[in-house]
């Protein structure tokens, strides 16, 4: 049986990551889409994530087979929602981007595993909020979006010299209104002990 697990990815993946993101550029361009044609994401953004602790890695069998990172908003781009609203107007959200399976994978249905393991990473992290965009064209991402329930809410420009324009996808997960710590005292035993 095969292993597979998230963890962080460290500056040693970084030859593994450069390849599996230059596959995914090429598997978009032959799929028609202008995404990441325009030199996204490049090694300074790979590497930032990694320092910046918001990169994760897919491992399979001891291998990095996707990766994508997981960014605390508020996200510049978000700021100007087109066409529709967010349903969670505050900056307490994560954005995922830089998703990327590799060659070798892909088709397997690798990525339910990675967005429901990079969803309770951030639960675990405290949001419930998620937020991520994609190209009209990159019909791989829209399908895991619909998928995991993120909802359409309208489009927005991102950095990119050919197309700028993406869809802008939302999820919000359920909260727990309990606290997530229970501080126990011993009082009960108050009423069992007799002094003399």
């Amino acid at each position: 049986m095969s292993s597979i697990y998230l963890r962080r990815t460290y500056m040693h993946d970084l030859p593994a990551i450069n390849k599996i993101i230059a596959e995914a550029k090429q598997a978009l361009k032959d799929a028609g889409s202008p995404q990441w044609q325009d030199g996204h994401p490049s090694r300074g953004m790979i590497v930032n994530d990694i320092t910046h602790h918001q990169s994760w890695a897919l491992v399979l069998d001891n291998q990095v087979v996707g990766v994508a990172t997981l960014q605390p908003g508020p996200e510049k781009s978000y700021q100007e929602l087109a066409g529709g609203s967010w349903h969670n107007d505050n900056d307490h959200y994560l954005t995922i981007h830089r998703v990327a399976i590799g060659n070798q994978c892909r088709g397997k249905h690798l990525s339910d595993f990675l967005f429901s393991n990079l969803l309770t990473v951030g639960q675990e992290k405290g949001f419930s909020d998620f937020r991520l965009d994609t190209h009209q064209k990159n019909l791989a991402m829209q399908k895991i979006a619909k998928k995991f329930n993120f909802q359409y809410r309208g489009t927005v420009e991102v950095d990119d010299r050919i197309d700028p324009h993406r869809l802008a996808y939302e999820l919000n997960l359920p909260t727990n209104s309990l606290p997530v710590e229970y501080h126990v005292d011993n009082n009960f035993m108050k009423p069992l002990i007799h002094k003399n």
